[in-house]
């Protein structure tokens, strides 16, 4: 008869399967957010990010979870579980990328992009995650992370465009400080790494 230690033991989740699980927790946080906002009365985008404007700073933690229509938020649902599920099996650095790149992209966008706006959209995120890890592939230098970039590059790469000016409803400046973002984060993460542990301890 099994102990109740090992029962316990064959009910956990995998690692690398269990440190998904913040990932798909954000995403329902979206979709409950825009079933929310599609009720009559209800208008949750009000609290996008709107530039320079001081209440307007709380879209900056607000903004990836407010999304234009479902046909948004599905678009942008897949690159997010993707990216940020690669984050966070091959890096066990998700919610610090997370926090990073909303933090600092989300208030580089309140701080640059033109008055009178509505920035919103998990897009933001999804640049910064694509950045961070191939970011990430070259500071670590190690095969996982360097093939995870090579895939990343392969399969996103096409979504550069989205930091160009120009392309009208589309938030290029999330994007591009976004992205932004998830570099700086790579190289400050990679750095906190290194000092703790040299360079075997950077996943």
């Amino acid at each position: 008869m099994s102990s109740s230690g090992e029962v316990t033991r064959r009910r956990q989740l995998p690692p690398a399967v269990a440190a998904t699980v913040p990932v798909f927790v954000l995403v329902l946080v979206m979709w409950a957010s825009e079933i929310v906002d599609a009720l009559p009365g209800v208008d949750l985008d009000q609290y996008g990010i709107r530039p320079r404007d001081g209440e307007g700073l709380i879209g900056v933690p607000a903004s990836p979870f407010l999304h234009g229509g479902f046909d948004h938020l599905i678009a942008n649902t897949g690159a997010f579980l993707v990216l940020g599920g690669l984050i966070a099996m091959t890096t066990r650095r998700f919610w610090p990328v997370t926090v990073g790149v909303a933090l600092v992209g989300g208030f580089a966008t309140w701080l640059v992009a033109a008055p009178n706006t509505v920035h919103i959209g998990a897009s933001g995120l999804v640049y910064g995650y694509a950045a961070f890890l191939v970011a990430w592939g070259v500071l670590s230098r190690r095969v996982l992370s360097i093939v995870v970039a090579v895939v990343v590059v392969l399969m996103y790469g096409g979504i550069v465009v989205g930091v160009l000016p120009g392309q009208p409803g589309i938030s290029w400046q999330g994007h591009l400080f976004g992205a932004a973002a998830g570099v700086l984060m790579a190289f400050l993460l990679r750095g906190r790494a290194a000092r703790s542990g040299g360079a075997n301890a950077i996943r």
